[in-house]
C-alpha cells in the first residue's frame, strides 16, 4: 500500500512538472514570424486552443454571476496588454473550459486508480490561466519601470530642444524599440489623434497600466499642463526621481539576497556537506561498534 501510494505521488509530480514544462514552452512558441507581432499571437498556444470554444459559454460569464470576476479580469488584462486580444468574457470561458477538461481528466484518473494524479492535473488547470495572467503583469510593469527614466530623459532633451511634448514622444517612440511602455505611450498618441484630450489619453494610459511609477509622471504632466508649468523641468525632476528609486531598489534586492538563499543552503547544500563529511566517520563507527 505504501509503495503504491508513493509511486503514485511521484508519478503525479512527474506528469504535473513536464505539464508546466510543456504549457511554459508553448507559451513561448509563435505561430507565424515576423518582424511585428500581434496581440492575439503573444497568447499563450494553450489559451488560444481554448479560444474558438469560448463563445459557447460567452453567454454565461457575461451573465450578473460572473460581474464581479469579469470586471476584475478585465482590469487585469488591461494591466497586461491583453485587452485588445482577448475580451475578459472570453478570458473566464477559456478558463471553465480548462477547468472542466481537468476535472474530465481527473474522474478517469480516479476511475483508473490514479487519484492523486488527478488531483494534481485539476490543479494545474485552474491555476495555469491567471498564474499566467499575474506573471505578465509582473514583467510588463518591470519592463515599464526599467524603460521610463530613459524616455523621460529623451522627453527632456526633446522638450528643452523646442519641441513640443507630443512631437517629441512621436519622434522618440517611432526610432525606440518595441517595449511594453512604448506600446502605452502610442496607444495614448492614437487616442489624441482621434480627438481624446491629452489629458484624458495620459489619465486612461495611467488607469490602464496601473503602475505606482508611471502614475506619478503623468499626474505631474497633467498639473504642469494646467498650471502652465515648463514641463521639460518637470520631465527631468520626474526622470532624477526615477533613477533614484530604481537604484534604491536594486540595493533592496542586493540586500535580501544573503537570506533568500539561506533556506537552500540549509535545506539542500548543507545536508550534503555533512553527508560527504560525516558519512565515512559514521560507517567506521558502526563496523567498529558492530564488531
Amino acid at each position: 500500500m505504501f509503495y503504491t501510494v508513493l509511486a503514485s505521488l511521484c508519478t503525479g509530480i512527474a506528469v504535473s512538472c513536464f505539464l508546466i514544462l510543456v504549457f511554459d514552452l508553448a507559451s513561448m512558441i509563435e505561430l507565424e514570424k515576423g518582424e511585428e507581432m500581434t496581440d492575439s499571437k503573444k497568447l499563450p498556444i494553450v489559451i488560444r486552443m481554448f479560444l474558438p470554444l469560448a463563445p459557447s459559454l460567452r453567454k454565461l460569464t457575461n451573465s450578473e454571476l460572473f460581474e464581479d470576476f469579469r470586471k476584475k479580469t478585465s482590469e487585469m488584462l488591461e494591466m497586461g496588454g491583453f485587452d485588445e486580444a482577448v475580451s475578459a468574457a472570453d478570458f473566464l470561458s477559456v478558463r471553465l473550459l480548462m477547468g472542466g477538461l481537468g476535472v474530465l481528466f481527473t474522474a478517469l484518473l480516479f476511475y483508473g486508480g490514479q487519484g492523486l494524479m488527478g488531483i494534481l492535473i485539476l490543479f494545474l488547470f485552474l491555476i495555469y490561466p491567471p498564474t499566467w495572467l499575474r506573471g505578465v503583469i509582473r514583467r510588463r510593469q518591470l519592463s515599464i519601470l526599467k524603460a521610463l527614466p530613459n524616455l523621460l530623459d529623451l522627453l527632456t532633451l526633446s522638450v528643452e530642444a523646442g519641441k513640443n511634448f507630443l512631437t517629441a514622444l512621436r519622434d522618440i517612440l517611432e526610432k525606440r524599440p518595441p517595449d511594453p511602455l512604448g506600446e502605452e505611450f502610442l496607444r495614448a498618441l492614437r487616442e489624441i489623434q482621434l480627438g481624446t484630450s491629452r489629458r484624458e489619453a495620459l489619465k486612461g494610459m495611467s488607469s490602464r497600466v496601473r503602475q505606482a511609477e508611471l502614475a506619478s509622471v503623468v499626474d505631474a504632466i497633467v498639473q504642469a499642463d494646467e498650471l502652465g508649468i515648463s514641463i521639460g523641468q518637470i520631465l527631468k525632476v520626474q526622470g532624477d526621481q526615477l533613477r533614484t528609486k530604481r537604484f534604491a531598489r536594486a540595493e533592496k534586492l542586493a540586500n535580501e539576497a544573503p537570506v533568500k538563499i539561506l533556506f537552500p543552503v540549509v535545506v539542500f547544500i548543507f545536508p550534503s556537506v555533512f553527508l560527504i563529511l560525516l558519512g565515512p566517520i559514521a560507517s567506521q563507527a558502526l563496523k567498529v561498534f558492530g564488531s
